[in-house]
């Protein structure tokens, strides 16, 4: 008899309970190991909410804490449900940028987590919001197996999920009741376009999104229709009106814009 088996069916009993999440974690990992769950609600550029998550005190600062402040934004499962992409089982590298893991979001936030692996089950729910279930494991990738695994489970996931979310304990009641953000308005290109306001050009704008998305200037040229050098030579007026020097300074600075303390520099 399948690992997994006994684990369904608790995940099943569980739903519209407080600990449905929890048992979701576990059926899960009777599939394959891995060392972190965290289950993250999407709706536009929102605060993301936090509906489940079992890292130590310490990890959740980063994983949680930090990413809620506003690296979310820059995050490719969050910007995979602004596209949005189809439901399913993803891996990040499957939905990442070209120069991701050499762009400011990796390496100013991202490699805090110490992650080898990040894999997760995008389900779309009621109120247009998104429900992310992500597995990460911090000593190995998956492998193709459970991969495979992960994608065959994928039935049995989007139904009890939906159910849980859509009519059990509806995600949408939640967005409803929170209070928005003044900073983010109601989609990641509205935040993007506040990004050096005053200062900056749409054009100028527009390729520090995608530099700090993690496109190479090959990737945003053709987002642009412009050569890589002209991507260049913006970046140069980018840095130049921002008095900074670096891609991790830009991350630095739309990071404080976020969060009020770049406002009015």
């Amino acid at each position: 008899m399948k690992d997994w088996i006994e684990p369904t069916g608790n995940m099943i009993a569980a739903i519209g309970q407080g600990d449905f999440p929890q048992r979701v974690s576990q059926a899960l990992r009777a599939i394959a190991p891995f060392d972190y769950t965290v289950i993250f609600g999407y709706r536009g550029a929102a605060r993301p909410i936090d509906l489940f998550d079992d890292f130590p005190k310490g990890k959740r600062k980063v994983f949680v804490e930090d990413y809620q402040e506003g690296p979310y934004l820059l995050d490719p499962f969050y910007l995979a449900c602004t596209q949005p992409v189809g439901a399913g089982f993803y891996r990040m590298r499957d939905l990442a940028p070209d120069r991701f893991y050499q762009g400011e979001y990796f390496r100013s936030y991202y490699i805090q987590t110490g992650l080898a692996e990040e894999a997760g089950y995008f389900v779309d729910v009621a109120g247009g919001a998104t429900v992310v279930l992500s597995l990460m494991r911090a000593s190995k990738a998956f492998s193709a197996r459970e991969i495979r695994d992960f994608r065959d489970y994928w039935p049995v996931i989007s139904a009890a999920c939906r159910q849980h979310w859509n009519e059990l304990q509806p995600l949408a009641e939640s967005f409803a009741g929170a209070v928005p953000d003044p900073r983010l308005q109601d989609s990641v290109e509205a935040a993007f376009h506040n990004f050096g306001e005053g200062k900056l050009t749409p054009r100028e704008r527009a390729v520090s999104e995608y530099t700090l998305k993690g496109h190479s200037a090959d990737a945003v040229g053709r987002i642009l229709g412009i050569s890589p050098g002209t991507v260049r030579i913006h970046r140069r007026n980018i840095y130049t009106k921002l008095g900074i020097r670096s891609q991790g300074e830009l991350f630095s600075r739309f990071i404080e814009t976020l969060s009020g303390k770049g406002q009015g520099e």
